[in-house]
């Protein structure tokens, strides 16, 4: 997928799809993604400098690539579309606080305690074999884009960049998420907790195991037999509560609290522990997986107690 965080960086796509050929192009390479530039000058009947204009501007916007080979009469130039959907924030962001985020791989925790049904793949291979959590220690786990396990947790060092003199408001922390079900089971209940710093901040039942349709970003190997997508749900905590989405209140944990300043360190967990009342399992969707491609992603919100004080 090609994903655009506002609408100015995707100026050079919107040029490209301006005209009805390069629609036309696009749609041709999209049904047969073996045509060759001199098939597609001859299907819409162009000359070969025209259809070299039209895909030169497509391949400048990054929609497709040029893939050089042997033919009958000598090199073809075969035109291949990069990606299968295209998505654009077109509202810009309405939060001017100051922030600080990061990106963190599902991959990149620091624990993992974990139970079958159990699994980590990276984008292009399953990492060992399935339901063996021996897996979660490989190397290879930094490059996953895609875990899950039955019962047990996995946690993670969020950065802290405060410095001296700035108080923490608000953190945001973000990811695609579902059950985890053996295959996918659509309607299966599980309560997912949370907790920074060892302090539980609350739970969340993830409504099912999704495998129905396949993720728009999972990549094209991956098994259909298996969860394909997740919810993008945000954990939210401020000087209110802890929230899921802004709107579900699921404790009354305030980023007070748990006493964040610039020296400490802050630990996330997941977890799904056996004594619930719904075991239903985790699956944790990174980039390359699931609809979304995206990482754990941490917002901290903060201010300078400094412009605060009353001179």
């Amino acid at each position: 997928m090609l994903y655009y965080k506002m609408i100015r960086e995707a100026e050079a796509v919107f040029k490209a799809l301006s005209t009805p050929m390069r629609l036309s192009i696009m749609e041709m390479i999209y049904k047969n993604n073996n045509m060759s530039m001199n098939d597609l000058a001859e299907a819409l009947g162009l000359t070969n400098g025209a259809i070299s204009m039209h895909v030169g501007k497509l391949e400048e916007a990054g929609l497709v690539k040029i893939h050089t080979t042997s033919g009958k009469r000598g090199i073809m130039k075969i035109v291949r579309p990069r990606y299968n959907r295209l998505m654009i924030d077109l509202a810009p962001e309405a939060d001017k606080r100051k922030c600080y985020t990061d990106d963190i791989s599902v991959g990149h925790y620091v624990n993992a305690n974990v139970s079958p049904t159990c699994g980590i793949a990276t984008p292009s291979t399953i990492i060992g074999s399935f339901d063996d959590p021996k897996v979660f220690s490989f190397a290879e786990r930094f490059n996953a884009g895609i875990l899950w396990f039955g019962t047990g947790s996995v946690e993670y060092n969020l950065p802290n960049h405060l410095i001296a003199g700035q108080k923490l408001l608000e953190l945001q922390i973000s990811f695609e998420i579902s059950s985890e079900a053996p295959g996918y089971i659509e309607d299966y209940p599980s309560d997912i907790y949370f907790s920074l710093n060892g302090k539980k901040v609350g739970m969340w039942v993830s409504p099912g195991d999704y495998g129905a349709r396949k993720g728009y970003v999972s990549p094209g190997w991956w098994p259909e037999t298996l969860n394909q997508y997740g919810l993008l749900k945000t954990l939210i905590i401020n000087s209110e509560g802890t929230f899921i989405d802004g709107d579900n209140k699921i404790s009354n944990i305030t980023i007070n609290d748990l006493k964040i300043d610039y020296n400490s360190y802050i630990s996330f967990k997941i977890e799904v522990p056996k004594n619930t009342k719904n075991p239903g399992g985790c699956t944790l969707f990174g980039e390359n997986f699931g609809d979304h491609n995206q990482a754990i992603r941490v917002k901290a919100f903060y201010e300078d107690e400094k412009n605060n004080r009353t001179e």
